[in-house]
């Protein structure tokens, strides 16, 4: 018993064999396997096709236009039918070997050729006429039957995008542009320009109806034209009406431009670029006039930031009001922020000098003595990392966020507003940069946590009664996360805290055998209370200071030298530290070289703060960012080549500045050196042949 034919998959692969000649007259015909049946199919096809084709040489206008899209409906769905039918028909589905001058088509493939060979070369200027009318009349304002037009469109498609891209599409856009010539002028010297551009949106507005009944491949090529004759002959006339507008602020006048205009992009990108260079402009005009209020030499980062802040609110308020949100002008929006952000009258040619002053900004906002409430710091929070995303450098406010002067002194000195602020500051930077970016400083909030648990546990393991009169509290802190460096003078423990200091570090091996601890005196404080005078104070200070002071425990007296030799501190160090303390009044300097106690210190306050940092450690900024940047790119570099394992030097140097260009911006000279450095070390190594091309050892 024989299986019921199965149904294929539309189109049918079964095959028709027809030759013929130019003309359409059948040279012979076969279906394989039953040529009769292959003749009448062939014969069949032809004979409707040169009926239709008589049919419509009696008809014109639209009526012609109705009888062929009937036609098409018609003829199309009986191919389909035909071409299943004939599909389905298991005895005739071989294939037979083909001369060269034999083509095969599907039944489907060669009904649609007849159509297309014979009807649609006989109409191939009539129609397209006839469909260019009805599209000139509905511009006019009447009414059309558009589905009658999508029906014959959709069939000129359908026989191929050629046939109505030649046929259909390029005398529909050769028809526009001669429709608004005379509209073009008709409607300038009817009203102003305003006026005008209501209409040029209008039209613009209309040709929409491309998306109806053309090709969805026609739609810009429409725009393009029509925005070639409705507002190219009067470009000149709308960027000089835009950029007036931009001036004087005009935002209804602005608006209506950008309604007009917006559906072509080719209309919008000179208003972009003004846009972009009125934003630039008005920011560094902006940082000029707090430069001078200000004045250079005690900047406050907090009106810098919020002049910056006050640009960045108005011309964003005027992407969303004006241009609605649209991406060219978000984009121009913020390639002008991020050059009125990095390069200004403040910053003049460094690029650190704007992230130091937003990290110094975002450092007040997160200390102790801020009074903002808790809303409020958010949002300040919030509006700093608006200006850090047009940031360059970002790795300069990262390590200037994370130096002692910011994150660390506050952490040190438990002056942070509170611990919910900076992890949100964290989070917002997380959010920006990723986690790689805020890796060091969540670490450091880990270091502070743990360092509070480790000197509870050692106070109270080695409480003693000799040790009461020191209080002592330490912080054990990663030196791969701390951007702090050991001071490179030979300082000289006081032996009031030496045995103590001694005790820590055997308690900590016991618990972290094999690490290796380094003090760092230049950023330790301590407390020392007075015992030489009738009032008792509580004096504040450095290490440094606190080992000056302890000398006075047994002399009146002491000379600069002695003093040197008995704290071990450098003497350009020791200069400043004795100045802060001359200046407070704690010692007296007469003589020179010669620093006596003051018997009769006396201050309002009890607690004395003396603390104050040397300026040694502000020169340690740009040699940390140096650091930093030289490790980044050396482990970009291995990370590429170790996925790559041979790359030219060209593509490497543009793949490093791919994958740091969001931290800093890559010098190629630093890049080639860590490349010649790598080179040296046998990390990588040139390919036999072909000198720019390095290979990574594993």
């Amino acid at each position: 018993m024989s299986s019921p034919p199965v149904r294929q998959p539309y189109p049918s692969t079964v095959a028709v064999q027809a030759v013929y000649d130019g003309d359409g007259q059948q040279g012979g015909a076969f279906f394989v396997g039953c040529p009769e049946i292959d003749r009448n199919v062939f014969e069949y096809f032809i004979n409707r096709v040169k009926l239709l084709k008589d049919q419509c040489d009696n008809l014109q206008d639209e009526a012609l236009l109705r009888h062929y899209a009937s036609a098409w409906n018609k003829y199309s769905t009986g191919a389909n039918i035909i071409n299943q039918i004939l599909s389905n028909t298991k005895s005739y589905s071989g294939v037979q070997e083909q001369d060269e001058s034999r083509r095969v088509f599907s039944v489907r493939t060669m009904a649609f050729d007849k159509w297309k060979g014979i009807l649609v070369f006989h109409l191939h200027k009539t129609i397209p006429s006839i469909v260019l009318q009805l599209i000139n009349r509905q511009r006019d304002g009447e009414t059309i039957d558009q589905s009658l037009v999508k029906t014959v469109v959709d069939s000129f498609v359908f026989l191929g995008i050629d046939v109505y891209e030649a046929d259909l599409e390029m005398p529909f856009l050769n028809e526009t542009m001669k429709y608004y010539e005379p509209e073009s002028q008709l409607f300038l010297s009817r009203g102003n320009l305003f006026d005008y551009l209501k209409k040029v949106g209008q039209c613009l507005k209309e040709e929409e109806r491309v998306d109806q009944y053309l090709n969805s491949g026609t739609r810009n090529k429409l725009l393009n034209k029509c925005e070639y004759m409705l507002v190219r002959p009067h470009s000149h006339l709308v960027w000089e009406t835009f950029q007036r507008s931009l001036d004087l602020e005009k935002e209804e006048d602005l608006q209506l431009m950008y309604t007009s205009l917006f559906r072509t992009l080719k209309c919008l990108e000179p208003l972009r670029k003004k846009f972009e260079e009125h934003v630039k402009k008005a920011g560094l005009a902006a940082v000029v006039l707090c430069d001078k209020s200000e004045g250079k030499d005690s900047l406050d980062p907090g009106p810098y930031v919020d002049t910056l802040l006050q640009v960045h609110r108005k011309y964003s308020g005027f992407v969303t009001r004006i241009f609605g949100g649209e991406a060219g002008f978000v984009a121009s929006f913020d390639k002008a922020c991020r050059e009125f952000v990095n390069r200004n009258a403040i910053t003049g040619s460094s690029t650190t000098k704007s992230p130091e002053l937003l990290a110094e900004h975002a450092d007040a906002l997160l200390r102790k003595n801020n009074k903002m409430t808790e809303r409020d710091l958010e949002a300040a929070l919030s509006h700093t990392m608006v200006l850090f995303k047009y940031i360059e450098d970002k790795d300069v406010f990262q390590t200037s966020h994370a130096t002692k002067i910011k994150l660390s002194k506050r952490l040190f000195h438990g002056i942070s507003v509170s611990d919910e602020s900076e992890a949100s500051m964290i989070s917002k930077l997380r959010e920006a940069c990723g986690f790689e970016y805020t890796h060091k400083l969540q670490k450091m909030f880990t270091d502070i946590s743990l360092s509070k648990n480790l000197t509870d546990e050692f106070n109270e393991r080695m409480q003693n009664p000799d040790d009461t009169n020191i209080n002592f509290s330490i912080m054990v802190l990663s030196s791969k996360c701390w951007p702090l460096r050991a001071p490179t003078n030979n300082f000289i423990i006081p032996p009031e805290i030496l045995r103590v200091c001694n005790r820590f570090f055997r308690y900590f091996q016991t618990k972290h055998s094999g690490r290796r601890l380094t003090w760092l005196w230049d950023h330790s404080s301590n407390e020392l209370g007075t015992n030489y005078l009738n009032q008792k104070y509580i004096l504040m200070t450095s290490s440094y200071q606190m080992a000056v002071l302890l000398q006075y425990n047994t002399h009146d007296t002491l000379s600069l030298d002695e003093l040197m030799i008995t704290t071990g501190i450098s003497k350009d160090i020791l200069l400043q530290v004795l100045a802060l303390l001359v200046k407070a009044k704690i010692l007296i300097n007469e003589d020179t070289d010669q620093y006596d106690l003051n018997t009769n210190f006396k201050s309002k306050r009890i607690r004395v703060s003396l603390n104050r940092p040397v300026r040694a450690e502000n020169s340690e900024l740009p040699q940390i960012i140096e650091d930093d940047r030289k490790y980044a790119l050396q482990v970009t570099i291995v990370r590429i080549m170790k996925a790559r394992k041979t790359l030219k030097i060209q593509p490497l140097i543009q793949e490093v500045i791919s994958q740091l260009s969001q931290r800093f911006a890559p010098q190629i000279p630093d890049i080639k050196k860590v490349i010649d450095a790598f080179l040296d070390k046998e990390y990588i190594q040139r390919v036999d042949g072909t000198p720019d091309t390095f290979a990574y050892v594993a």
